[in-house]
């Protein structure tokens, strides 16, 4: 960073988590026809956060870095994956992977509109799904995660986020 630029502040924990839900259940209104009701936030001190079967990351770039998650049991996945794409899934499949991946991208993605405003721009990785058993997520930068949690249909659904400024070269 050159010495006249300014890194902007960090955006507050509580903002963060205000913005995970708006984002969150505008996504899920507007593209699946449902909503979800998020739980208070949570911050992990422990970077490794919360577990699911399946866990699509964002990753974020510019004078901020980090990573946007969501993290869900595969029952879960396939539910919302039905709903995106008006079937039913009787398994994790490809289709389920790229929905959530999907799923990801627009709530992080305006999640990440919504805090360009304050840190300046920002840009986002390609979605990267992984499913499996009692997968974690963890940051190798050792930042904590901005954790929401919402119910949907009997499940839970984990929207993460970590940030922190990036590294100048």
């Amino acid at each position: 960073m050159n010495k006249g630029s300014l890194m902007p502040q960090a955006v507050p924990q509580a903002d963060v988590a205000s913005l995970i839900i708006e984002n969150t259940k505008k996504v899920f209104s507007v593209m699946l026809s449902t909503s979800v009701s998020g739980e208070p936030s949570v911050v992990y001190d422990d970077p490794n956060g919360p577990e699911g079967d399946v866990v699509s990351l964002v990753g974020f770039v510019g004078q901020w870095t980090g990573t946007g998650s969501v993290c869900c049991s595969s029952e879960v996945a396939r539910t919302v994956s039905g709903l995106m794409l008006l079937t039913e899934f009787p398994a994790v499949n490809e289709d389920v992977l790229d929905a959530i991946g999907e799923v990801t991208n627009m709530i992080v993605g305006n999640l990440k509109d919504a805090l360009e405003p304050v840190l300046g721009p920002l840009g986002l990785g390609t979605p990267t799904v992984i499913h499996g058993a009692h997968l974690k997520a963890r940051n190798l930068n050792g930042e904590r995660w901005t954790t929401v949690s919402f119910s949907f249909m009997g499940g839970v659904l984990d929207v993460k986020v970590s940030l922190r400024p990036g590294n100048s070269l």
